[in-house]
């Protein structure tokens, strides 16, 4: 059996545009894709959106949109945004409610095997255009969808807050000690593949490698 880890962001909808791809690939052949959830930009690096180029903002947007076009994937903005965040300003918040906690789930998932699954479930209605994705039975039936079951994911938050944090950034050391810092990228065998427009390059190498179906 064939492993990898993706490193993965909830905020980030190239992550979205690529998780479910992943999650195919993982259940159609013989390889099992570990979750590596890690904080998006606007948690590592704040002032990340207001010194980056004009441009950035319109293009990623035109972008995103084009490539869910292409491969037949809903999507729609998140209604809330992941990241509490001023619209004129682009500055960021200092509290950040709503992405730590579904990050925090994933992280929970990723422990019990099912990260990738939740990831999926989760992204789908963050970037699906599913409204008030953060409130009432969303998350939980997620999570139920995902094989999980929700109130021990919401106990081992609440009493392991800190530790699963300490995961998740180590995750990004990880990351970085692959040899890439952005997201989503898959590492596997060491080499890592930036981007939603690997996936049949990650798919060639594991077949170099010995990739087969499911049996």
């Amino acid at each position: 059996m064939l492993t990898a880890d993706l490193y993965f962001s909830f905020r980030s909808p190239y992550s979205y545009l690529a998780i479910g791809r992943y999650r195919a690939l993982m259940e159609s052949h013989a390889v099992e894709i570990a979750l590596r959830p890690v904080w998006p930009l606007a948690i590592r690096e704040p002032d990340f959106f207001e010194r980056n180029h004009p441009n950035w903002l319109g293009y990623t947007v035109r972008d995103m949109m084009r490539v869910a076009q292409f491969h037949g994937i809903p999507f729609g903005p998140p209604r809330p945004d992941p990241i509490v965040q001023d619209v004129a300003t682009r500055r960021i918040a200092q509290d950040q409610p709503f992405i730590r906690y579904v990050t925090r789930m994933g992280q929970a998932a990723a422990r019990r095997g099912k990260g990738v699954a939740f990831a999926h479930e989760a992204a789908q209605l963050i970037w699906g255009g599913a409204e008030n994705w953060h409130e009432g039975d969303h998350l939980v039936n997620a999570a139920q969808r995902a094989g999980l079951d929700p109130a021990a994911l919401d106990a081992e938050i609440a009493a392991q807050a800190d530790a699963l944090d300490a995961e998740i950034a180590a995750n990004q050391q990880a990351l970085e000690e692959a040899g890439h810092w952005g997201v989503p990228t898959l590492v596997f065998d060491g080499e890592p593949f930036f981007g939603q427009d690997r996936i049949e390059m990650v798919r060639w190498r594991m077949e170099q490698k010995g990739l087969t179906l499911r049996a």
